[in-house]
């Protein structure tokens, strides 16, 4: 099945003028090939673990910033993919959740726990480290869920993740939630994710360079933009890095 969603994923994303394809060493699997599908960041892949050039941005960022990860509680805002499978090898614990809509929260559905990172169920002070892909820009209230993965961070514990970031100095917001009622204030955009398909996921802000003030807004004492040491060329994205 993993190897036939990376078949449909790649089909999916390939643009025939923009394909290339070059030797590469993978800052999660090692010696490879790096193969670029389109012009974007999700577009470029590690042909041996299917990484894109995101999740090689923030790995090898972690690895800078945190180190070995061996007795540390980690955990991570999604349940499948190249990442996942890296933590899973290297972290001393490994917590991982998704949402399901209209599953309670912290109850399990396939084998996997519902969370919702605006209203986590997990203790207080219960991981080391906390990382995420792609995910805030879809979260209605972004600012609650700063302060949930403070909260259940240790003193001291990291917060690492991507976001798409444009040169704008300030984030746009997109569309907000009023009460349960959803409003547009830009016309609606979509990505896809590994549950919901493809143009399934609304896009509610567009970060801007001011992300990390936001991330520190809410109780962090550090929080800044971490360029990767890979050599991934034009490829790379920045990460977000937060010290609770």
């Amino acid at each position: 099945m993993e190897i036939l969603h990376r078949l449909e994923l790649a089909a999916s994303l390939v643009e025939w003028q923009a394909l290339g394809a070059r030797l590469f060493r993978c800052p999660l699997c090692g010696p490879s090939v790096i193969i670029q599908l389109n012009a974007s960041a999700i577009g470029v892949r590690c042909l041996r673990c299917a990484a894109s050039a995101i999740t090689m941005s923030l790995v090898s960022v972690l690895e800078k910033e945190v180190g070995a990860l061996r007795g540390l509680h980690v955990y991570e805002l999604s349940s499948r993919g190249p990442l996942v499978n890296w933590l899973r090898r290297r972290a001393g614990r490994f917590t991982c959740s998704e949402y399901f809509n209209g599953v309670p929260l912290g109850e399990v559905m396939n084998g996997v726990q519902c969370q919702d990172v605006q209203q986590l169920t997990y203790a207080s002070a219960s991981f080391d480290v906390c990382t995420s892909t792609e995910v805030f820009e879809h979260v209605p209230d972004d600012s609650r869920g700063f302060a949930e993965l403070h909260r259940v961070l240790r003193p001291g514990g990291r917060l690492v993740f991507s976001v798409p970031i444009v040169s704008a100095a300030k984030t746009v917001e997109r569309a907000v939630m009023e009460r349960g009622t959803l409003r547009y204030l830009l016309p609606p955009e979509y990505h896809g994710d590994r549950i919901r398909g493809q143009g399934q996921v609304l896009v509610y802000r567009d970060y801007g360079l001011d992300i990390a003030d936001r991330v520190k807004a809410h109780g962090f004492r550090d929080a800044r933009l971490v360029e990767p040491t890979h050599q991934l060329r034009g490829w790379a994205r920045p990460i977000v890095v937060a010290t609770a």
